[in-house]
């Protein structure tokens, strides 16, 4: 880590650091109802209950690594995590093949485009009543929601990516020679490349959505679960934990998709330089 990284982590954590200052003062000198907004503190503490096993290790639970991850908020991240994974690359495996089918091909698109613009603009949350009927609840309507909420963005990228193509490089790989498929896979799906991650990011960012939604409704466990279920205790501070956790999953989910995309594309940055 060089001290460009520190400097810029430390300017990024101002605000944040400057928000939980001020939601501590503001608790501490009472002008807030602590059932209604508990400090930082108390959602600290609670948060680390969360984490904590729920039972003291005793030998015969066996291994003291898998006690230790045995917690109420390493299972619930892990069923969360699962979901949105699973639902993504269903959607992703789904969008992908058809979205480079109509990028390339114009009676495809045409036979197609009607349908997904229809189709398109329906929020994924309106479909829970018809996944519930089609699959009931549990895991199989978190899967056909989240999967929903990645098909689009990556879909919609990943055309926009074929169909934007600079000519001069598909006349170029025509002048040397180079057949259908030799175009396809060295000019056409390269130059989208940086599309289709970017709509991969905004498809992994809609399924961590829409996975909270499906597991507040259809599912009996995960983050969204526990959020509702403390809603019913009224455990405000519990809530805010599990926010919490959602939001730093979804930023080192978001981190490590950018990685990926500068490990991926530093090739196109180099054509821009």
């Amino acid at each position: 880590m060089n001290a460009n990284m520190i400097k810029r982590i430390l300017h990024g954590a101002i605000v944040p650091l400057a928000a939980l200052v001020l939601w501590q003062g503001v608790s501490t000198l009472g002008w807030v109802n602590p059932q209604i907004v508990p400090s930082p503190l108390a959602v600290l503490r609670k948060l680390l209950e969360y984490l904590a096993p729920l039972e003291p290790y005793s030998p015969e639970q066996g291994s003291y690594l898998l006690w230790l991850v045995s917690g109420e908020l390493l299972r619930d991240a892990y069923a969360s995590l699962s979901r949105v994974i699973g639902g993504f690359l269903i959607g992703a495996g789904l969008a992908l093949p058809l979205g480079l089918l109509m990028g390339t091909n114009k009676s495809v698109y045409k036979l197609f485009d009607p349908l997904v613009q229809i189709l398109r603009p329906i929020p994924p949350i309106a479909y829970i009543p018809l996944a519930i009927l089609w699959f009931g609840l549990g895991n199989p309507p978190a899967f056909f929601l989240i999967s929903i909420g990645s098909f689009f963005p990556i879909l919609m990228n990943t055309i926009a990516g074929v169909r934007h193509v600079d000519g001069i490089y598909l006349r170029a790989a025509r002048n040397l020679g180079a057949g259908q498929m030799t175009m396809f896979r060295r000019v056409i799906l390269p130059a989208a490349t940086p599309y289709i991650l970017a709509g991969a990011r905004i498809g992994m960012g809609t399924a961590f959505i829409v996975v909270i939604v499906a597991e507040m409704i259809a599912v009996n466990s995960g983050l969204g679960f526990r959020i509702l279920e403390a809603r019913e205790y009224f455990w405000s501070d519990k809530i805010i934990a599990g926010m919490f956790t959602i939001g730093l999953f979804g930023l080192a989910i978001d981190l490590g998709m950018n990685a990926l995309n500068n490990h991926l594309l530093k090739w196109h940055r180099g054509l821009e330089h």
